[in-house]
């Protein structure tokens, strides 16, 4: 920022002594249009010395995917979309066939099991149990009357979610792809952490009479914020960052205007 293109000093009249005359006498003072001093880089010094950024959703070091930050003003709307309860897309892989101490593929092994047994309809049947438990405590934590009308106008938009503070839930589960010994799904859900949904992997191997780790989480939505909103590492540049911005701003006032 402080190497952008800034303004022009300002200009202020100062009365000047006019140049000597041809016999060496000074002729008075001359209104002139002179630079202000207090503009000048080597006075005012950097324009900017500290900038607020605040981080919205977190994601730990074994994660990847969407990770909204705030900057300046954003740091407030972060705050607001946050208090939205917006929901979060991930698409999870997993291993069958090992247990390990911290669910992911990269931790202490601690279990082998054999796999062959499972089919991917007895995957599905376990996604709709799974579905169906979250949906009876998204219901319960939303704090709504099932059989009013707000109940129904909030169900037609698909804003029915937790006010508060709640359990993780997941909204929504699904099956992408079914390759023995690997699977990956696709998990819609509110208030979760990145170790949950690694641990939802490792109770999907336990209830399918085997084990399994998880070997990606990687988020490809954020609320209003997706994959295409992404800035990639070599995109890591303050015009790249501003167009972002830009960019977003009418998505994210649609988004708190439907909301809050």
């Amino acid at each position: 920022l402080n190497a952008a293109p800034v303004r022009a000093p300002r200009q202020h009249v100062r009365f000047l002594p006019a140049p000597a005359g041809a016999d060496g006498k000074e002729t008075g003072l001359v209104a002139t249009m002179v630079p202000v001093l207090a503009d000048h880089p080597l006075v005012r010094g950097p324009r900017f010395r500290r900038l607020k950024i605040g981080a919205g959703h977190r994601l730990d070091v074994k994660s990847s995917g969407v990770f909204v930050l705030g900057i300046g003003h954003g740091n407030k709307l972060l705050t607001d979309l946050y208090n939205c309860h917006l929901t979060k897309v991930y698409t999870v892989g997993g291993l069958f066939g090992k247990a390990t101490d911290d669910f992911s593929d990269t931790g202490k092994l601690v279990e082998k099991t054999t796999f062959d047994h499972i089919t991917r309809e007895k995957l599905e049947r376990i996604l709709a149990v799974i579905q169906g438990t979250n949906h009876k405590a998204l219901l319960m934590h939303s704090n709504i009357d099932m059989k009013t009308q707000e109940a129904y106008e909030l169900a037609v938009k698909g804003l029915i979610r937790p006010m508060g503070k709640s359990p993780p839930i997941i909204t929504a589960i699904r099956c992408l792809q079914f390759t023995l010994p690997e699977f990956q799904l696709e998990i819609h859900c509110l208030h979760e952490t990145q170790q949950y949904l690694r641990k939802i992997v490792h109770e999907i191997g336990l209830e399918l009479k085997s084990s399994a780790v998880c070997t990606q989480v990687r988020r490809i939505r954020d609320g209003v914020f997706t994959l295409d909103d992404a800035l990639l590492r070599t995109q890591w540049d303050l015009q790249s960052i501003q167009n972002a911005i830009w960019n977003c701003q009418l998505k994210v006032k649609t988004e708190l205007e439907k909301t809050l």
